[in-house]
């Protein structure tokens, strides 16, 4: 990977695993030799709070901040916090994202309803959307909480980097009980 700076946001609601994914990446990019900046910037981290987490890499970073329109990738854990943060990606940049829906406050109390048709209109600002079903993905893996690894492995498509680099890191961040789950929830992820 060249040593351009790249940019990357994991957005989630409270509870859903963000933080390890931010851990596993970080891992994964310093192991390359990158300079890396992981900073959290917690809503409510709660469950059913959104939760952004900023991973920047590259030969030499300053500041673990992103700014509006300087996301390479968006992750997203959620589809409405997906386009919550959209204005934060870059013109070109990528976004990777479950479809699943987790109603926010608003909605839950009957004061907003969910809105629709989310894929389309981020695609139709022009945003590059790999949307799937995580959920589903990792379940069949084993367990409903691997959705952060699915969505890793999705992610593991636009870098490129050798899988086991990927795998040495989910060994080094994910305890050992877990480990063959995670890997295939990666892998799902991967090769959906």
């Amino acid at each position: 990977m060249a040593a351009m700076t790249k940019n990357i946001m994991i957005v989630g609601v409270g509870g859903q695993g963000s933080l390890l994914a931010s851990k596993l990446l970080g891992h994964l990019l310093l192991s390359q030799g990158l300079d890396v900046k992981v900073s959290e910037v917690h809503g409510m981290s709660q469950r059913g709070g959104s939760v952004v987490t900023y991973v920047r890499c590259g030969e030499h970073v300053n500041s673990p901040v992103i700014d509006k329109g300087e996301a390479d990738f968006i992750v997203s854990f959620e589809i409405l916090e997906a386009a919550r943060w959209l204005s934060f990606l870059k013109k070109d940049g990528q976004i990777v994202t479950n479809t699943q829906q987790i109603d926010p406050m608003p909605v839950i109390t009957g004061a907003a309803k969910y809105p629709e048709d989310l894929v389309e209109k981020m695609k139709a600002t022009g945003a590059k959307v790999d949307a799937m079903d995580c959920l589903k993905l990792a379940e069949e893996a084993g367990s409903a909480k691997a959705v952060n690894l699915v969505l890793m492995g999705r992610l593991s498509h636009y870098f490129d980097l050798p899988e086991e680099a990927w795998m040495k890191s989910l060994e080094a961040n994910v305890p050992a009980k877990f480990l063959e789950m995670n890997k295939k929830a990666f892998l799902l992820g991967k090769n959906a």
